[in-house]
């Protein structure tokens, strides 16, 4: 597959627990393009899972979001991403340095998000899996929120040849 994006564009991830987006960008990108928020709720609290720590993690997030965005380099946001109010904050931020925003799109479906959960270090909930595949946006929508581009991912990698669409 190839996505490729502008240098300085910001990329965002966007699907639920179990799509193989961390996979993804540890394959596809240098470790310093990508920001985690399950990575800063560990650095807090020592467990990613610790979702008390979100708001913490979100602000480290921002700082480094900002500090690569001002400088021109293409940041990767490794995250569900589901909820609009996010995604509208990191479009904001994007648009703030003048820097493109795209997004890789994880639609992933729920029982391949399942069998890939059980596998994981961190398993989440059946019942918050489920909870996602309802927040779970069209590429129309990201489109419609101001991402300027969109590219679709319907199997995670390593299980399946994953695909790529505008």
């Amino acid at each position: 597959m190839n996505l490729t994006f502008d240098p300085g564009t910001l990329i965002v991830l966007v699907g639920g627990s179990g799509a193989g987006k961390s996979s993804f960008a540890d394959r596809r990108w240098p470790a310093t393009w990508r920001l985690c928020l399950d990575d800063y709720r560990a650095l807090a609290t020592d467990s990613a899972a610790d979702q008390s720590a979100t708001p913490v993690a979100a602000q480290i997030q921002d700082l480094l979001l900002d500090a690569r965005l001002s400088r021109a380099l293409t940041t990767v946001i490794d995250s569900t991403a589901l909820l609009p109010h996010v995604r509208a904050h990191l479009i904001a931020r994007a648009r703030y340095w003048q820097r493109p925003a795209a997004a890789v799109l994880f639609d992933v479906p729920l029982e391949t998000r399942r069998a890939q959960n059980t596998t994981r270090e961190r398993v989440v909930p059946d019942h918050v899996l489920l909870d996602q595949e309802q927040l779970l946006p069209t590429a129309e929508q990201l489109l419609a929120e101001g991402f300027t581009h969109v590219d679709r991912i319907t199997a995670p990698v390593g299980l399946a040849p994953a695909r790529a669409g505008r």
